[in-house]
């Protein structure tokens, strides 16, 4: 049986505070985070991307019908246009201001929101803008190398690169 740091007195194994004293004898217990899995934030790319694209596609249709340039086409400049991996179009940047807000501002975007996953930093706080648009640059502008360098880096907690950079994990909300 435990006993109180404060007054010595036996304590219960379950008891939060002394029964002699009346001080706390456990600390706020502190939730544990529990990483997503890989399926369940491809589920939520997934849902964002539909949404995305279907917000999208009036603005793409317009562009269309009026014969004006079309903004899905990279706009860096020929030798950057071409980099494996890289995409720097209009669509990544709608696609990274609105994770940046989502993320930035609830800590998940609505799929995410829909699949009970959560950007949070590493100690389990919430991210800012700042953490968020880390994050959220490899995720619309570099994807692919995102994923496949946070494979190869093996991170337990599934990060890509960008959540290793931005000190963020992708967790399954507590109920």
């Amino acid at each position: 049986m435990p006993y109180c740091k404060n007054c010595g007195a036996q304590v219960a194994e379950d008891a939060s505070y002394c029964p002699n004293c009346g001080i706390a004898v456990k600390g706020p217990s502190k939730p544990t985070l529990i990483i997503a899995g890989w399926g369940e934030r491809f589920g939520a790319w997934i849902i964002d991307m539909i949404i995305l694209g279907i917000f999208l596609a009036p603005i793409r249709f317009i562009y269309t019908l009026l014969g004006l340039p079309s903004l899905w086409l990279p706009i860096l400049p020929f030798p950057f246009s071409w980099i494996p991996f890289v995409e720097f179009g209009f669509s990544n940047i709608v696609h990274f201001l609105y994770w940046t807000f989502m993320e930035g501002t609830y800590g998940q975007s609505i799929g995410k929101m829909a699949m009970k996953l959560k950007v949070t930093r590493l100690n389990g706080q919430p991210t800012d803008m700042g953490y968020a648009a880390l994050e959220s640059f490899g995720k619309a502008f570099l994807l692919p190398l995102d994923c496949i360098v946070g494979w190869l880096m093996n991170s337990n907690k599934n990060q890509r690169l960008f959540n290793i950079l931005s000190e963020t994990v992708v967790t399954k909300q507590h109920l």
